[in-house]
């Protein structure tokens, strides 16, 4: 059976030039005793706007690999798929992050709601969950309510599990069901049943990707209140551990955290925590590293320099059509985004700058640095251009890409000196 390892970290790489240079990341990281397991992964909403195809991460992961002389173990994960896009991945891909918040809500037959109410009922009182202060509360109106809320997205997720394990076969792939995409985080009274009913369906469930309070905005820092995050995400470590053993779900189960690139602010709370009980974590990553591309092209200057300010004011013009399909994960103050004509004026320090992560810095533009991470779509419609400019400046490229993920995310989420 493939087993994902304790530590893993998703890499998007919109446009598959990169993939070396995040692979010595992790290679850096297990010279310094911390192995993490990476994970390539791309949507079909990213696909469908580069053009690209699942084998094409495949290739690139492949690829890289080799050349490498990496040994440990590597997946290619069929991001955010449900049963209408999850065909063109099965074949290149080992990973699946099956998505069914939009599931989530609508009712499942009563029949089964029945089911579910009858084989749960041995928990209704209080839950005793090691680790946690306080018992669970849990009565009939609770179950009802989380079986009315969850059961049939739970389904979905088996009927997606059952479809990928037809064509790879049990045990030849790992499995992440996906909720976080959705208004309100889980209670931890809930993922617990979510849990249970994933047992119930018999996904040998190796990641979950629960809500969480806060905001998880594309590309930037979180958004709320970090020790707020760190009582929940504890709550969550607590309720997967007894739930592995309560529903005779796999050992490895770990949580999953989606947008979860540059969320400095808890990091140190989620390294502390794994530290703590001893756990694992999946950091899923994507938009942070073609970020890191355009902020290459603008420190190498001359056409790089003035291709990723095109790109800029290309997106003032299209804010509109290229926000709509990310609206939900960014939250941008137009009224703070450089203006074309400012930009114009701009050497290659300053449009670096502003758009690299790193807080205190006075040019740093976070509202900036969102607008360009969903700008990607206008780099794709000048393709041929773009990839001869990452190919002439690869050097500078690839090491804005090693520095942010080896030393503003993994360095920091591991507390590796």
């Amino acid at each position: 059976m493939k087993k994902l390892g304790k530590y893993s970290i998703g890499l998007g790489d919109r446009f598959g030039h990169q993939g070396h240079a995040q692979l010595l990341a992790v290679i850096e990281a297990g010279k310094k005793g911390v192995e993490i397991t990476p994970v390539w992964n791309k949507s079909n909403r990213e696909h469908m706007i580069i053009g690209t195809q699942p084998s094409d991460v495949r290739k690139e992961a492949d690829t890289v690999i080799k050349a490498a002389g990496f040994k440990k173990s590597f997946f290619v994960d069929a991001d955010h798929i449900n049963l209408d896009t999850v065909d063109r991945f099965i074949e290149s891909s080992d990973f699946f992050t099956v998505d069914v918040a939009s599931f989530i809500g609508k009712m499942a037959d009563q029949s089964e709601i029945e089911r579910f109410l009858e084989a749960a009922s041995r928990h209704t009182g209080k839950i005793e969950v090691p680790g946690l202060t306080k018992k669970l509360k849990c009565s009939e109106t609770h179950l009802n309510d989380i079986a009315e809320k969850y059961l049939f997205a739970a389904k979905k997720a088996g009927d997606i599990y059952r479809k990928i394990e037809k064509s790879k076969g049990a045990g030849n792939f790992i499995t992440e069901v996906s909720m976080d995409e959705v208004s309100q985080p889980q209670t931890p009274l809930e993922l617990f049943f979510i849990l249970g009913m994933l047992g119930s369906e018999k996904i040998p469930l190796q990641t979950i990707a629960p809500k969480f309070s806060g905001r998880f905005n594309k590309g930037v820092d979180y958004v709320g209140d970090p020790q707020k995050f760190a009582v929940e995400f504890e709550e969550y470590l607590m309720v997967v551990a007894h739930a592995v053993k309560e529903f005779g779900l796999p050992d490895n189960l770990k949580i999953s955290i989606h947008s979860g690139s540059d969320k400095f602010a808890i990091y140190p709370y989620i390294g502390s925590l794994i530290n703590k009980h001893d756990k694992g974590v999946h950091l899923k990553t994507a938009g942070t590293t073609w970020l890191e591309e355009v902020i290459g092209l603008a420190e190498a200057g001359g056409e790089a320099l003035g291709f990723v300010k095109e790109i800029y004011i290309k997106s003032l013009e299209k804010i509109e059509e290229l926000c709509g399909p990310y609206a939900d994960v960014i939250d941008i103050n137009v009224s703070a985004l450089p203006s074309a004509v400012e930009v114009s004026g701009w050497n290659s320090k300053k449009f670096a700058a502003s758009l690299r992560h790193i807080s205190g810095n006075l040019d740093y533009n976070p509202n900036m640095r969102q607008l360009i991470h969903v700008a990607y779509k206008l780099a794709a419609q000048k393709m041929d251009i773009y990839f001869r400019l990452l190919e002439e400046h690869e050097e500078v490229v690839a090491e804005c890409v090693f520095d942010n993920i080896y030393n503003r995310h993994l360095c920091r989420l591991f507390d590796i000196k």
